[in-house]
């Protein structure tokens, strides 16, 4: 509800309204608009999720699913996680060079929020490889994927996440890890034109990137970057894959 819908506090505060409106715009949009979607320190501010503008597209990234066209081309983004979630997203690119957030596994505990299952390297690469054995936006397509290059160190087992992955067909080259590079390029993506559209969009059914996105705030201490602490297995991910298609 809004302030509005409250008649005693109108009634009994006049003014209220007035002084709402005199306060920053993030804190206006969540106590007068109602958009708690926006906050202090919020790292990914642009993020929109309206529902009214799934099926237009225009001034939300998040879009209702369809099925990507056979010609567009499918890659997959992968964060590494075991007592933390690990987070795997595939995306579709159309000919415009638009990316597509179509589909995700993410390894989090029910009811819980940033706890890995803790699944081996095993399991995680036997169950995305069977989703891309099986899944109809996937089966067939050649995917190649963009890792974090720490899963390529083998030091202690001499066999790295990386190797593993190989063995079940999922394959990956080594992600560039800049990190405030990369998240401008994740800035770049969500910007919208004059238009209203962005250069990335999520379906409506990728919830751990919906989830996770608008919680994620600025670091205290390094200027532009992420606050590591947080939840930000999937903005990794999201970070890897737009650092491979660099606009």
């Amino acid at each position: 509800s809004l302030v509005t819908d409250n008649k005693a506090l109108m009634a009994e505060q006049p003014d209220y309204i007035k002084q709402l409106m005199a306060l920053p715009p993030k804190l206006r949009a969540a106590w007068l608009e109602g958009n708690w979607d926006v906050y202090e320190g919020q790292f990914f501010e642009e993020f929109r999720d309206d529902p009214e503008h799934y099926d237009d597209r225009k001034n939300t990234h998040v879009i209702r699913a369809f099925d990507p066209p056979r010609g567009w081309n499918i890659y997959r983004s992968f964060d590494w996680g075991y007592g933390k979630p690990f987070s795997c997203a595939w995306w579709a690119v159309d000919y415009d060079g638009v990316i597509y957030r179509i589909l995700e596994l993410y390894g989090c505990r029910e009811g819980e929020e940033n706890e890995g299952v803790k699944w081996i390297d095993d399991k995680i690469f036997s169950e995305i490889a069977r989703i891309e054995r099986d899944h109809p936006y996937l089966a067939g397509k050649t995917i190649r994927g963009v890792a974090d290059p720490a899963i390529w160190d083998a030091s202690g087992t001499g066999l790295s996440t990386a190797d593993v992955a190989a063995k079940h067909k999922v394959y990956f080259d080594k992600a560039k890890n800049d990190r405030i590079p990369g998240w401008m390029q994740c800035h770049y993506r969500m910007a919208f034109d004059e238009n209203g559209y962005p250069m990335m969009y999520v379906f409506d059914t990728c919830k751990a990137f919906i989830r996770t996105i608008p919680t994620l705030c600025y670091s205290e201490t390094v200027p532009e970057d992420l606050d590591t602490d947080q939840e930000d297995h999937v903005a990794d991910e999201f970070r890897y894959f737009c650092m491979s298609r660099p606009i």
